[in-house]
């Protein structure tokens, strides 16, 4: 099992990641946007950071750098319709996170952040 923080501003989708990771296993703990996610790292350990990359306030690259700062064992995995955006050197993603692009089955996201976790 492992601890999630989830960052998706999208209700609907956060919460159905946030029921198939529990219902997969793992502790998920969820916010709307960035600057919360980012408040939370703060006061807790988490094994995996699963975040949109387009959100109001703190965008998820941004989170990303902060957290991967914050905790260098963090892994970090983006969700996002604009893979090219966090692919792209310029970007400034830290280099080992994960992208998985827009559209995916819930079953792909699971799967690949249990891959993550055993690596």
């Amino acid at each position: 099992m492992a601890q999630i923080l989830l960052a998706e501003d999208d209700e609907s989708l956060r919460r159905f990641l946030a029921a198939a990771l529990v219902k997969a296993g793992h502790e998920v703990t969820d916010f709307g946007d960035g600057s919360e996610a980012f408040e939370c790292l703060k006061g807790a350990t988490f094994d995996l950071l699963l975040t949109d990359i387009v959100m109001p306030g703190m965008d998820g690259i941004e989170l990303a750098k902060r957290a991967a700062d914050m905790d260098s064992q963090l892994k970090i995995m983006f969700i996002t319709g604009f893979a090219a955006v966090a692919l792209h050197p310029s970007s400034g993603a830290p280099k080992q996170a994960k992208v998985l692009s827009k559209p995916f089955h819930l079953r792909e996201i699971v799967q690949e952040v249990e891959r993550m976790i055993a690596a």
